[in-house]
């Protein structure tokens, strides 16, 4: 395929990477599932020289908000996105960082006064920008029948929303998120479940083996991620034989990248589209 020729696609195995693909295309869609991170990953990294919000920018940057939280906000993202995406901090200490990166911002969110119908207005008044391609992924994966699972450290509200708003939420899609939990008059008063962040993504997945119990019988897999993390989101799946995992390489390219061809099978460096997954899809339906 003639997009693994591009300069930006680098595989520290290519035979490696092409059987997993042939071995993907013998399975055929009823044995394939697809396993994505939202943020960064089906969404632009970049879009005109700026930066695309992730699903809690997009909340950040909303002037549906006060601007007391947007400077709160903006400010619990300038500390701790440089330590998510550093490429010398340990594990542990972004663990921990996260944790309260995202219980702050959440705690902040509880002060707003915020109502489920704002969501659409939000969303539609925001940056945010699939990654082209995204929408033809999902309409292969919807048309074939393949399920596909987004694993998300953002907010799921805004994941869907935007999904509605610029794509398809079809039945085959299926979200794991931080989801906002509205009481009966449509007021924010908290987040549904388990706390998800970056570096957790290992330890929410065990906890959903319905999703996964489901899908048992779809063996091969395509992951797509943007973090280390990402890489975890199938560590619930027992059942899992070939799976090529694809990852964005977005940020601090030249010290990641021998770490990302390490732990990827494919990395994608500064990519703007799909266009990569598309032809692997085309091939495998």
């Amino acid at each position: 395929m003639e997009e693994f020729q591009r300069a930006n696609v680098h595989m520290k195995d290519p035979a490696r990477v092409e059987e997993l693909v042939t071995e993907l295309i013998k399975g055929g869609k009823e044995n394939l599932q697809i396993v994505s991170d939202f943020d960064k990953t089906m969404t632009r990294h970049m879009y005109n020289g700026q930066r695309v919000p992730s699903c809690h920018g997009v909340l950040d940057n909303s002037k549906v908000l006060p601007e007391s939280y947007r400077e709160e906000a903006l400010k619990l993202r300038d500390k701790y996105y440089p330590i998510e995406m550093s490429p010398v901090i340990g594990p542990d200490e972004k663990y921990k960082s996260m944790i309260t990166w995202w219980t702050t911002a959440h705690d902040l969110l509880l002060e707003c006064d915020l109502s489920q119908e704002k969501i659409a207005d939000i969303v539609r008044n925001s940056k945010l920008q699939l990654r082209d391609g995204v929408n033809r992924t999902l309409e292969l994966l919807h048309a074939n029948d393949v399920p596909l699972l987004i694993f998300s450290a953002g907010v799921g509200d805004i994941l869907k929303e935007a999904i509605v708003q610029k794509a398809h939420m079809y039945s085959n899609i299926h979200v794991i998120s931080n989801f906002m939990d509205f009481n009966s008059e449509g007021k924010l008063v908290g987040f549904r479940g388990d706390l998800i962040h970056t570096f957790n993504k290992h330890e929410v997945a065990v906890h959903h083996p319905e999703i996964f119990e489901r899908n048992k019988s779809r063996r091969n897999i395509i992951l797509l991620g943007d973090t280390m993390g990402d890489l975890t989101m199938i560590d619930g799946m027992p059942y899992r034989e070939n799976v090529l995992t694809i990852g964005f390489l977005n940020h601090n390219v030249q010290e990641n990248l021998q770490l990302y061809k390490d732990k990827y099978d494919v990395v994608l460096e500064d990519e703007g589209s799909f266009d990569l997954m598309n032809s692997i899809l085309q091939k495998i339906l």
